[in-house]
């Protein structure tokens, strides 16, 4: 027994209306996600600029004690010494 086409027709409507729902919720899922990237996007680039301020900030403090003669760092106190002293000879030289 077949159905009467109005059946069919009120089958064929409800299943394309739920297509339609279906579809508006992945749609404002996608722009939702979409804008979430956006997001997390930024927040990465910012922990990124922090990170490399703080690296810079690190060798900075690693630079300073260095040329303040801390125990640690007393190899490259002397490095940095010489380089600024080999810097100097030249600056001279040049003016000479």
């Amino acid at each position: 027994m077949e159905k009467p086409l109005d059946q069919v027709i009120d089958s064929l409507e409800n299943k394309l209306n739920q297509v339609l729902v279906n579809y508006s919720q992945l749609k404002q899922d996608y722009i939702n996600s979409q804008e979430a990237l956006v997001q997390e996007r930024l927040h990465s680039k910012d922990l990124e600029e922090k990170t490399t301020e703080l690296m810079h900030k690190n060798q900075v403090l690693k630079n300073i004690n260095a040329l303040l003669g801390s125990d640690e760092y007393k190899k490259e106190t002397k490095l940095k010494i010489n380089a600024l002293v080999k810097e100097i000879d030249q600056c001279i030289a040049q003016l000479s």
